[in-house]
């Protein structure tokens, strides 16, 4: 049975979505991470939110030790992730938003 867009869960609709940040929170040019937590508790996804018209950051993971990772856009760490069930976090798994820039 195919599904349709009005079967799409909530927390998978990004084109609804209105930011990452509170509205008052103080805003800073540069790469930032987001953690975007999965509602059903399953896996959270880490996001690098990059600014408008910047080339997208190249994303690499190193390990730490045992089950912690971080998470670095170009170079630069922006999450760190200790993980209980030892599966270690993939570049393809991390979102990368570009934010507006407002002057």
């Amino acid at each position: 049975m195919a599904h349709s867009l009005q079967d799409t869960p909530t927390r998978y609709e990004w084109s609804k979505a209105k930011s990452l940040l509170p509205s008052n929170a103080h805003y800073e040019r540069g790469l930032t991470g987001a953690l975007i937590p999965d509602a059903e508790g399953q896996t959270d996804h880490v996001a690098v939110v990059y600014d408008e018209g910047e080339t997208p950051p190249e994303i690499t993971i190193n390990k730490v030790s045992g089950s912690v990772h971080t998470v670095l856009a170009n170079g630069v760490a922006v999450a760190v992730i200790a993980s209980a069930n030892s599966k270690a976090p993939r570049v393809a798994d991390v979102l990368l938003v570009e934010r507006q820039v407002l002057s």
